[in-house]
């Protein structure tokens, strides 16, 4: 049975949540166990807050790169529509 967890940062083991995890595998008699803590709960906080807005980022340019992709490619059959 794993009794020990290591972790790196614990945002590697989950983003949000962490406590959540660590209450449920203690009441099952484990722990876990983090080798690079953060210096102070500021630290933390902004890391993830930092985190959430990258995650918004990065869908919000996908979502508008797939779009200028849809549009290109309609520009490019409405073209070749028109040489036909």
């Amino acid at each position: 049975m794993i009794t020990r967890v290591v972790v790196e940062h614990k945002d590697r083991l989950t983003r949000f949540g962490f406590r959540y995890i660590e209450t449920l595998l203690e009441i099952q008699g484990r722990t876990i166990e983090e080798v690079n803590p953060a210096e102070t709960n500021k630290e933390d906080l902004l890391h993830d807050l930092a985190s959430v807005v990258y995650s918004i980022c990065v869908r919000l340019y996908g979502q508008r790169r797939a779009k200028r992709k849809a549009e290109c490619l309609v520009e490019q059959l409405e073209a070749q529509d028109g040489q036909e």
